[in-house]
């Protein structure tokens, strides 16, 4: 039985969540559990014990690797472990605890074992963990579609509870629309070269207001046939982080940003169930955004929220 079916007889995902995972992965690569932790339909912890039964394989925890010694790591040269997608974190005499994205595949253990001279003990780890590692400890650098995913590993800046209070209280003094825009703007440009906002409506979004960006006569439209960040964003009412890639959906995006990103952050800006904008933030095509995700989408809610408010003063002032 496959991952992703094993997921979905368990109760962990749905059916329609695994097909929304399937179809994103023809499009953006990866493996299945990549995908799904990007939809949010589940956590890498939650991936990682799943794992962990669905091989009968012990699971490899963010502890077990947070210090791997150097006579460890250098027990395997950097070619073999990007070779096989390895990662050996103990080692007892001559036997050598690996991370493997498949610790049942027999034949590919006997490879390792004949190569390098070790008695491989297998486990079980999650390919977003196996890629953050092996950058880390040995400089394998990863393909633009994992940067900003396994940078989850990494603690956020925190955010001043004093600047929080200050911006709540600019969002509940708005009086037009411009001003929720400008808010946005503000806040996030202290932590993004370029942010933008994107008004939408009637299933067509459009440029609003930006900062590092030209947003100004910029249109694009939401199609269900079409894959594209916005129409997932839309779609799945959840934010995306990652790369902003070259495929017909992201045309017009990627004519706007000058190339394609290698990380970028997408949210949503709601009222109750119905998406009215999208907050879009990047540090320009060939950085990673070194910003705290949450409290940038708590920005994005607060800015929902004021949105509610507009409209409710509105009607209340035509009674």
């Amino acid at each position: 039985m496959k991952l992703g079916e094993a997921l979905v007889k368990e109760g962990i995902i749905t059916r329609q969540q695994l097909n929304q995972a399937l179809e994103r992965q023809v499009v953006y690569g990866g493996r299945i559990g990549t995908n799904l932790i990007e939809l949010r339909f589940i956590s890498e912890e939650e991936l990682t014990r799943f794992l962990g039964r669905f091989f009968n394989i012990t699971p490899v925890k963010q502890e077990m690797v947070a210090a791997i010694p150097p006579d460890v790591i250098n027990s395997l040269t950097p070619d073999i472990v990007n070779r096989y997608k390895i990662l050996p974190f103990k080692k007892d005499r001559n036997r050598l605890h690996t991370a493997m994205l498949n610790p049942r595949d027999i034949k590919e253990i006997d490879e390792i074992r004949f190569t390098t001279g070790f008695d491989i003990i297998p486990y079980v780890i999650t390919e977003l963990r196996l890629l953050h590692c092996l950058e880390r400890y040995y400089g394998i650098k990863r393909d633009i579609r994992y940067v900003s995913l396994t940078d989850r590993f990494n603690p956020e800046a925190k955010v001043e509870e004093n600047s929080i209070d200050k911006v709540k209280r600019a969002f509940a003094d708005v009086k037009e629309t411009e001003e929720i825009a400008g808010i946005l703007l503000q806040e996030v440009y202290r932590v993004a070269e370029r942010v933008a906002v994107f008004a939408i409506k009637e299933g067509k979004i459009t440029g609003w207001k930006a900062r590092g960006l030209a947003v100004e006569g910029f249109t694009a439209t939401v199609s269900d046939d079409e894959m594209s960040i916005f129409s997932e964003v839309l779609k799945n009412k959840i934010h995306y982080r990652g790369p902003i890639l070259n495929i017909k959906g992201n045309e017009g995006l990627v004519k706007l940003l000058s190339g394609t990103t290698q990380d970028s952050l997408v949210i949503p800006v709601g009222i109750r169930e119905r998406i009215v904008a999208i907050l879009y933030a990047d540090n320009g095509n060939n950085s990673v955004l070194n910003a705290n995700v949450g409290y940038l989408s708590k920005l994005a809610t607060m800015a929902g929220i004021a949105f509610e408010i507009m409209i409710l003063r509105k009607k209340l002032l035509g009674l």
